[in-house]
């Protein structure tokens, strides 16, 4: 079931083109109910909650996060049917993949109670921390994260705490490392902002969450929240956003310098585009499902930026197209954290570590992603 309720009041997504042709033209409805799948939203059943609170000690220390490592690993595909066609016969090799991400040393692990049916991808990370047979040091140092949606029926504060009681309940801890909103409600029911705002404030000040992060602010509404937080003495640690070599909003519209100026380390998620940094996809063979799409106007002039990417990652001993992707969030300063649904896949992303671009090849990238003349639509949650 899509998230169509919450639309009311205006939302429109900033979305520079998604690609409508012939008889495949999109209607606004269709092109809308496209990029709320792909933004992650799902429903989850209106949960009954016990008002009770109490104060948590911290397992993660609100400072551990100023390191989080260079790569960490997004779940949205860890339960989620509908965009990603999860399964339950998937979660041995999902298991597989969580114990190689943190052997490796990979720490975030970045879910979300909206990812899957009765926040499963959460069901899942608490039930693969607790298989974990590795090193216990390892095991201590991973940062499980998560985001509380916005839904309808979260209209106070107390409602937002109980989520993330609810989410810590589906990881089997006690406390969240770092809770964040999921996006703002600006855009479509300013109303709501405040709860939301108040109501993640008071689960860190109840010890509910260990740090807060936020999703899907622009510099705008950024800066109202940190003035929020600021006056009750809640830091603000992170801020995730959709950003790539075909989304690049956050450096042009001035998130980017928001974040460096207020301290707040930027988490670029789908860093490898929805899959069409990987080279997998192309017009005649288009991303499945609703990717598939959102993203066909992107597809046709797509080779120019593969093949300056492929030159790139052959002038470091033949890096693949997704290293180079991940490499290139790396060094403009942010932490990407993209999906992994098997072994080989979690490999490939790793092999982004250890080495650099210059600077030449950054811009050459920068001016491939530029020729490329088209971007991949904003969340359309997205505020400015």
């Amino acid at each position: 079931m899509l998230l169509s309720c919450c639309l009311r009041g205006g939302v429109c997504a900033s979305a520079n083109v998604i690609g409508t042709s012939g008889t495949n033209k999109q209607t606004p409805q269709k092109r809308r109910d496209v990029l709320i799948a792909l933004s992650g939203a799902s429903l989850l059943p209106k949960p009954s909650y016990s008002n009770a609170s109490s104060k948590i000690s911290s397992s993660v220390p609100p400072s551990t996060l100023i390191d989080i490592g260079e790569l960490g690993l997004g779940c949205w595909s860890w339960g989620n049917s509908f965009v990603w066609g999860y399964e339950e016969s998937m979660d041995d090799e999902l298991q597989r993949v969580f114990n190689l991400a943190v052997d490796r040393g990979v720490r975030l692990f970045d879910s979300a109670d909206s990812y899957g049916k009765d926040g499963r991808s959460e069901q899942l990370l608490g039930k693969f921390i607790k298989e974990y047979r590795g090193e216990d040091a390892k095991k201590n140092n991973i940062i499980l994260a998560t985001k509380f949606a916005p839904y309808p029926w979260r209209v106070t504060s107390n409602s937002f705490v109980n989520a993330a009681k609810e989410s810590a309940k589906r990881f089997g801890k006690e406390k969240i490392d770092l809770g964040q909103l999921h996006w703002s409600t600006e855009n479509y029911q300013p109303v709501q902002e405040g709860a939301l705002w108040s109501g993640i404030a008071d689960a860190y000040e109840e010890g509910i969450i260990g740090a807060v992060g936020l999703s899907n602010y622009g510099p705008r509404q950024l800066r109202k929240i940190h003035k929020y937080m600021s006056a009750r003495g809640v830091p603000i640690s992170t801020l995730q956003v959709q950003y790539h070599l075909l989304s690049r909003f956050p450096e042009l519209n001035g998130t980017k310098e928001t974040c460096d100026e207020l301290g707040i380390k930027l988490i670029a998620y789908s860093p490898l585009a929805l899959g069409l940094l990987t080279g997998k996809y192309s017009v005649e063979n288009p991303p499945p499902g609703l990717r598939g799409q959102a993203y066909k106007g992107v597809l046709p002039p797509l080779p120019t930026l593969l093949e300056t990417m492929r030159e790139v990652g052959d002038a470091h001993g033949g890096k693949t197209l997704p290293q180079v992707a991940l490499n290139w969030c790396i060094c403009k300063d942010t932490i990407p954290i993209p999906g992994a649904k098997n072994v080989k896949q979690l490999e490939d992303n790793l092999g982004a570590l250890g080495w650099r671009l210059n600077a030449a090849e950054i811009a050459e990238l920068d001016k491939a992603a530029e020729k490329v003349g088209v971007s991949t639509s904003q969340n359309i949650f997205q505020t400015a």
